[in-house]
């Protein structure tokens, strides 16, 4: 029995062994010209089965196009901040009704002749502004106010074109993430929106209203969501440029840090509301009452803070209230962005975390410095622009030390 299976395993062996011989006799006298011509085709249809699967101009997200999506929402945010600026100036000179149509193209091109400026001339003295405010306005001076709505307007066009172009050029090249291309399309609707937006609240300016007496101007309520919806674009571009550019730091989520991050939250909220604000300031006029401070006047509440009925509508249409809502707010805003200097002193941060939150700090101070300068005398049309662009630069800074104070990304 032993012997039988002795001789099976011989066999098997001996078997197995000529197998192996066979393969390796076989792979040695294969020749190399037909191994190269082999690996070759398969290299060959690798790359083809890559080319199919991909196409060639496409383009992972990595770094280096978050940095070119990141400096470009930059330059857009810019481009909005020169749109607040000017539409701040011309709502300052009084210019936002000179134009009387809305066209999104052939109003590009402004009249040229003698002949067209004087019909665009006559369709404005149609209008109330001209009848109540503007009866003895020369052709010139009608120029100098159609050219700053004009430009006004024009800019708003660039804002587009700066949106809607680069997405459409970084979509085709791959460059955005499936969460990146909700926000740009989020970004360039927004766009849309503000440009329609800006039409319905001149639009108010230009209709007949027989049972008021005051002067022809915008709404305020328009005026206020036509600015208020132009800083939260503003806002999204600055806060997803940053985040892609700085990289986040990586801090431990201590009880002190948590905390300092919801008092920063609460703080640029504040912000925002009182640029906003100062949309119902404009809107009313209302930095033309009570040219005084600190007092309103010879008192600290003013007699006819609620003279309207009923109350609440004191808050929107009231100038005495107005200012006087926008004085607290921009007292708040000073003394908790002071309350977040004082407090971040006392933690580790980082230095750029430092530094944002101490420029934040000194522009709250010239801010509310050149408020009180543009209320005391009688709102000079080039103090009350830096005042309305000091507001954007503190939302910005405010925007800043959020994304420094934001949590690593999981």
């Amino acid at each position: 029995m032993y012997s039988n299976m002795l001789l099976s395993s011989l066999r098997a062996i001996y078997f197995c062994g000529c197998r192996n011989a066979g393969r390796t006799f076989q792979h040695r006298n294969t020749p190399p010209l037909r191994q190269w011509f082999c690996r070759r085709g398969q290299s060959s249809i690798t790359a083809e089965t890559g080319v199919s699967s991909t196409p060639a101009s496409a383009t992972i997200p990595n770094s280096a196009t978050n940095r070119i999506i990141g400096r470009w929402l930059l330059g857009c945010s810019g481009l909005v901040v020169g749109a607040v600026v000017l539409g701040g100036v011309t709502r300052l000179t009084e210019s936002g009704l000179s134009m009387v149509d809305w066209h999104l193209v052939r109003e590009m091109k402004p009249p040229q002749s003698q002949a067209e400026w004087e019909a665009e001339f006559s369709k404005y003295q149609q209008f109330p502004e001209f009848r109540i405010m503007n009866h003895d306005m020369t052709l010139p001076e009608f120029k100098f106010i159609f050219y700053m709505e004009w430009g006004h307007r024009m800019w708003g066009r660039l804002v587009g074109l700066a949106y809607i172009l680069p997405t459409m050029y970084f979509w085709r090249k791959g460059y955005f993430t499936r969460s990146m291309k909700g926000k740009v399309l989020g970004l360039c609707g927004f766009v849309f929106f503000q440009g329609l937006l800006g039409w319905y609240m001149v639009k108010s300016g230009l209709e007949e209203k027989p049972e008021s007496y005051d002067i022809p101007r915008v709404s305020q309520y328009r005026l206020s969501a036509h600015l208020g919806s132009a800083l939260l674009l503003y806002c999204a571009s600055l806060w997803t440029g940053l985040t892609l550019l700085l990289p986040a730091h990586k801090l431990t989520d201590t009880k002190r840090l948590l905390q300092l991050r919801r008092f920063a939250k609460g703080t640029g909220g504040l912000v925002f509301l009182t640029a906003l604000s100062g949309a119902f300031v404009a809107g009313l006029d209302a930095g033309l009452v009570y040219n005084s401070f600190p007092k309103m006047g010879e008192r600290w509440i003013p007699d006819d803070l609620l003279a309207f009925s009923p109350t609440l509508k004191n808050f929107f249409e009231n100038p005495t209230t107005v200012q006087f809502d926008h004085r607290i707010l921009a007292i708040s805003s000073l003394t908790a962005i002071t309350g977040l200097y004082l407090f971040s002193r006392r933690m580790v941060l980082p230095r750029r975390a430092k530094i944002a939150i101490s420029l934040l700090a000194a522009m709250a101070y010239a801010q509310v410095g050149l408020g009180v300068a543009t209320l005391l005398l009688y709102v000079p049309t080039p103090l009350a622009a830096t005042h309305q662009s000091g507001s954007v630069a503190l939302l910005s800074l405010a925007i800043w030390v959020l994304t420094e104070l934001r949590k690593m990304p999981k």
